[in-house]
């Protein structure tokens, strides 16, 4: 479900703000970020309206998917960068902060980029765990 509030990408969608296009097709429209984090980091959005990527069409999931590796092939040819992150968030508690589906293609050079921390846990249950996720996706097909 759309949130309820227009976001600036809503405003970028409808030219009523400009932005440094990068690609564009029926479905996405790719762009670079204004406060990058690094030189090329650029901002990969559906033109639909979604908060989260869950809400997704397939259409639209699939131009993404589609659409990334391109970027971040350019991002890596423009910038001279070997290496580089993609992000997507979804909720303010995963520091969504634009609630508009959109990923980050983020070139690492040196220091610059992004720098996360990472604490790993133990996998538990495994086996029951990949049983759910399987028996979920089986009922969303059948839906």
């Amino acid at each position: 479900m759309p949130h309820p509030d227009p976001t600036v990408f809503d405003a970028i969608l409808a030219g009523e703000l400009p932005c440094h296009r990068v690609l564009e097709d029926e479905h996405v429209l790719a762009f670079l970020d204004i406060q990058p984090l690094s030189r090329g980091h650029v901002l990969v959005i559906p033109k639909q309206r979604a908060a989260f990527l869950h809400e997704l069409d397939e259409e639209h999931a699939a131009a993404l998917g589609r659409a990334l590796p391109r970027v971040a092939r350019a991002v890596r040819e423009v910038t001279g960068c070997e290496d580089y992150n993609v992000l997507q968030n979804n909720g303010a508690p995963a520091h969504q902060a634009v609630f508009h589906v959109h990923f980050h293609v983020i070139p690492r050079v040196g220091t610059e980029g992004l720098g996360i921390g990472w604490q790993p846990s133990a996998l538990e249950d495994g086996q029951e765990l990949a049983s759910s996720l399987r028996d979920a996706l089986a009922a969303e097909v059948q839906a």
